[in-house]
């Protein structure tokens, strides 16, 4: 019995909940109560607004338990992450150092601040209850903003971007923090992330150095940690690498944790998504079939949950009145289906451990 809805005014508790819970805490979901009233109005004004190409709009998510009347996860698509202030990351590149007379020709790896993902839609913000963690319920709440762009597409950028979580120590420290930003900031990696959450990371950007940072002289734990995400993250990059994402030469200037990109229509869901006619029947007539996610196509009203993917021979999807009910569709209307497993899930095909960079950052 779970739907994923936008946001309402009612929610602010149970969001003020979940950003208290996430782990580690996200320095775009803050558990701040102002600033998540107002996360919840501006995506109300997203969902309200026409838009014919993405700028500051913010659209908020929750997935709601309607067994229970509890809202257990929350997830938000920033349609252009640099709409309003520049979107900073770190880059990974290489610089040769050479001398003839020396005969020394050196490769030393660096990391360069960058707003090139600025034009990227985002994926962010996501915190799901810990008693939903390892269901289908992670994946319709992480995916089901692929099925909402798949329908809107002129509101979103071409690429899309997710930021995943870094890697900390036993003590919740950021070992890049430490060897990096905390010589800027006088303040630990907890109190800076949570600040950045309440403000922006813009002033991060502006205070951190401008030149280039040599890998070689930071600390050992820190290197170790550029592009490693958070442990507890690691199934959920596996499932996005599975999507078709990929990895870029972007980390987090934070806790270096990993950027990913994909190019919108070259993802799983996009290029398997398909359009049916609806036809209700009941629950136990309805047929065995692979589970998948099903959306109706209504943008202030939109709804997606995970039913089976039942077809009749004339391609209409077979719904039972309880799924029809959820979604708001009546027998006739057309549905957005798309398969809830991935190709290379589980079998390992994907290797979540491959940089794999898309080949416009080779």
């Amino acid at each position: 019995m779970l739907v994923i809805r936008p946001v309402h005014p009612a929610d602010l508790p149970a969001l003020e909940r979940l950003a208290g819970s996430a782990t580690p805490r996200l320095t775009n979901l803050p558990a701040h109560r102002d600033r998540l009233e107002e996360r919840i109005a501006r995506s109300r004004q997203a969902f309200a607004t026409e838009v014919e190409a993405p700028g500051d709009e913010h659209y908020t998510f929750v997935l709601e338990d309607l067994e229970c009347g509890e809202i257990v996860g929350t997830a938000t698509i920033r349609a252009q992450v640099g709409a309003r202030e520049a979107y900073y990351t770190y880059r990974q590149e290489t610089l040769i150092h050479a001398s003839q007379q020396l005969d020394v020709r050196r490769e030393v790896p660096i990391l360069s601040l960058s707003h090139e993902v600025s034009e990227a839609t985002l994926l962010c913000a996501l915190s799901l209850d810990a008693r939903y963690k390892g269901t289908s319920a992670e994946s319709l709440l992480r995916r089901a903003r692929l099925m909402f762009i798949a329908q809107y597409p002129e509101r979103f950028a071409g690429i899309l971007a997710m930021a995943f979580p870094g890697y900390l120590d036993e003590q919740g420290e950021s070992p890049f923090w430490n060897s990096v930003g905390r010589h800027f900031f006088v303040r630990d990696y907890q109190e800076i992330n949570y600040l950045a959450g309440v403000r922006s990371k813009s002033f991060i950007a502006e205070v951190m150095p401008q030149f280039p940072l040599y890998l070689a002289l930071l600390t050992p734990q820190a290197r170790a940690a550029i592009g490693r995400e958070h442990p507890d993250h690691e199934a959920a990059l596996a499932e996005m690498l599975a999507e078709g994402f990929l990895r870029s030469r972007h980390v987090d200037i934070f806790d270096a944790g990993p950027v990913i990109k994909g190019e919108r229509e070259r993802l799983a869901s996009f290029q398997r998504a398909a359009w049916h006619p609806v036809r209700i029947r009941p629950a136990h007539a309805l047929p065995d079939a692979e589970p998948a996610m099903v959306a109706n196509q209504r943008l202030g009203d939109f709804r997606c949950v995970v039913a089976r993917y039942a077809l009749s021979p004339t391609g209409q999807l077979m719904l039972s009145p309880s799924h029809a009910e959820r979604l708001g569709v009546e027998e006739g209307r057309a549905v957005l289906a798309a398969p809830l497993a991935l190709p290379g899930m589980g079998d390992g095909s994907v290797d979540e451990h491959d940089p794999g960079y898309d080949e416009g950052e080779l």
